[in-house]
């Protein structure tokens, strides 16, 4: 990959949000959204960027879009945090994408804490590459939770990084 970065999510990047709609995209989230519910998210991407509430990206390498990685304010464990999430479409999968793109992630988050203290990301219990990308990218497991997501309960492992020390070397 010559040229890897992260953009803001813009307008014309619902397409992207479509082909990670599938079934084996989503087998750690419950399964498939709605066109609605995508919709709805497509929209609210782009209107918590406009108030600074999250800061939603499209992962590109030479201006091809490999997912989608972001982050926004949340509430954990009574304080305020950022959380973060990601996916990386098949064809890019095992090649280092996430680990590089969670890195550049954890770089911006850093910039734009707005006085947080954690990032904090919540994979699925059963889900091994989104774990072992938390690990490795510094984050510490804090305990688990189970919530409703999609109208099904998930378990997910709760991973917590310090904002305030030295950025990780991920990928």
């Amino acid at each position: 990959m010559s040229s890897f970065a992260l953009r803001l999510w813009r307008d014309d990047d619902l397409p992207l949000l479509s082909r990670a709609n599938t079934p084996e995209m989503t087998a750690h989230l419950n399964g498939p959204e709605t066109e609605e519910l995508l919709l709805d998210r497509h929209a609210r991407y782009l209107r918590l960027i406009e108030t600074g509430e999250a800061r939603m990206f499209v992962i590109e390498s030479d201006g091809q879009p490999l997912g989608s990685i972001g982050h926004w304010t949340t509430r954990w464990r009574e304080e305020d945090a950022l959380e973060t999430g990601w996916f990386v479409l098949p064809e890019a999968q095992g090649q280092g994408v996430a680990g590089r793109a969670l890195g550049l992630l954890i770089e911006d988050a850093r910039e734009h804490a707005g006085g947080r203290n954690h990032l904090v990301a919540f994979p699925q219990t059963t889900n091994p590459p989104s774990n072992a990308l938390c690990r490795s990218a510094g984050f510490r497991l804090a305990g688990t939770m189970t919530a409703t997501f999609r109208g099904a309960d998930l378990t997910m492992n709760e991973w917590v990084l310090e904002l305030e020390e030295t950025p990780s070397r991920v990928g």
